[in-house]
Order: C-alpha cells, then sequence, then structure tokens
C-alpha cells in the first residue's frame, strides 16, 4: 500500500484539478478523420465513421466526468451531402444505431440530448431516431449532448438575418435595435452559451463552416489525432491545456 498510495493520491488530484479549477462549461469538438482512419487500415470509409460512434461515448462519459455543461459534436455539415450517397446513407443511419445502444447509458447519466441544424431535411428515418432520444431525455439536467446534423454556419447566419429582416418588416423588431446580442438569438445556438473550447482532431486547422458566429472568442486546439483514435485521456489533456491559458476577448 505505501507503493501504490502516492499514486492514487496524485491521478485523484489531477482529476480533481480538471474538475474544478477553470473548467470550460461548453466544449465543441470537429470530430474529424474518421474516413483517413479506415484507410490507413485498408477499410471502407464507414468502417472509421462506425469506431469514431464509441468514441463519441466516451467523450460524453468523460464530459459527464468533468462535469462538462454542455457538449457540441459536429456530425453532419450541409455540405457533407456532396460525399458517396453509400456514406451519405450510413451516416444517416447512425444516428438511430448509435441511439440504441447507447440511449439508456445516457438516460441514466442525466443526459440531455439536442439537435442544431436543418432538421427538417433529414430523411424521416434519422428524424425519428432523434426526436425519440431528445423526447426521452428532456427532463435530464446534466451534460446537453448537442449535435449539430445537417449544420452549416454560414447557413445558421443566413437564417438568422432573414428572419430578422422578416420582423422587421412585419413591425416586431425596428433595425436600430438589432445588436450582437439579439442577433445571436435568432441562431441555432439562441437558447445555450458559445463554445469556451474547440477541438479538431486529424490534424486540419480550419473551422469547416462551423460555429462561425459563435466561435469568435473561443479557444482552439488541433490535434493530428484522428477521431477513432482519441480517448478520454487526450480529452482530459485538452481540457489542461484550456485551464493554461489567458483568455482576454480582446483585452490586455
Amino acid at each position: 500500500m505505501s507503493i501504490r498510495l502516492p499514486f492514487f493520491r496524485k491521478k485523484r488530484k489531477k482529476l480533481e484539478r480538471i474538475k474544478h479549477e477553470n473548467t470550460p462549461e461548453h466544449i465543441a469538438i470537429i470530430m474529424d478523420g474518421n474516413g483517413r482512419w479506415a484507410k490507413k487500415k485498408g477499410l471502407p470509409r464507414i468502417a472509421g465513421h462506425k469506431e469514431g460512434m464509441t468514441v463519441v461515448q466516451k467523450i460524453v462519459r468523460s464530459a459527464v466526468k468533468y462535469d462538462i455543461k454542455i457538449l457540441t459534436l459536429f456530425a453532419f455539415s450541409t455540405e457533407n451531402w456532396k460525399r458517396p450517397k453509400p456514406e451519405v446513407d450510413f451516416l444517416m443511419r447512425l444516428p438511430k444505431e448509435f441511439l440504441h445502444i447507447y440511449l439508456p447509458e445516457m438516460i441514466e447519466n442525466n443526459v440531455r440530448i439536442d439537435t442544431i441544424g436543418d432538421f427538417d431535411s433529414l430523411p424521416p428515418h434519422t428524424r425519428k431516431a432523434i426526436i425519440h432520444a431528445k423526447e426521452q431525455t428532456k427532463d435530464n439536467d446534466g451534460l446537453l449532448l448537442n449535435f449539430a446534423f445537417n449544420y452549416g454556419g454560414r447557413y445558421d447566419i443566413m437564417c438568422a438575418m432573414k428572419e430578422i429582416v422578416r420582423d422587421v418588416d412585419e413591425g416586431k423588431l425596428t433595425i436600430d435595435s438589432v445588436d450582437e446580442e439579439s442577433f445571436a438569438t435568432y441562431l441555432n445556438t439562441k437558447n445555450i452559451e458559445d463554445p469556451d473550447l474547440l477541438i479538431r482532431t486529424s490534424g486540419e486547422q480550419r473551422l469547416s463552416n462551423f460555429l462561425l458566429w459563435q466561435l469568435a472568442y473561443t479557444e482552439l486546439l488541433f490535434t493530428d489525432v484522428l477521431w477513432p483514435d482519441y480517448n478520454e485521456e487526450l480529452f482530459g489533456n485538452a481540457i489542461t491545456e484550456y485551464q493554461n491559458r489567458k483568455r482576454r476577448y480582446g483585452g490586455v
């Protein structure tokens, strides 16, 4: 016991530091690299997406452990429809498969599921699976697991602009009353705070049309690790990296 006890003390101290000192409330992740992971292993691209699904649940468990309030995952972009039809069809079936396996655990862990994006354009079977998950978790008040599905940052902003113009035309709003705060209430993310930390896997260092308005002052972290190889330790390291940064929001 005298040999193992210091190890446990050290590990416990690390977890407490991550959990209590300047923890990001909202983490967004661009889950990139599934296709390249599969290609490296001589597998079809859908194998990478399937493996990536198991990583999602691992990171959800870690987010619950670290008391993260919101986890937004870029699952399918408005540009992803350009991919080969078999791959798109598989991605549209993935929510049903994922939720069939992991929904009971998320309910048990007090996770609430929601989505942002053009929900009405999704196939009926995809919408049905997601609606079921939302309904089953609507009363949970723990981690908000927010899937960006059929989402695009420019599309989000354009829709907001159209709604504002419509409200101005109908006399519900005046041009002079539109500011950053009111504009944000027209975005898909109107009910949640902007991300504190963005993580992108696979080595790419761009936003790829993800949360363009909301990421204005978000801390960005890029890793070369492909999403199917991402794990709880790397997620914890990302939180620690965030804690070591000083956010200035344009100030000194």
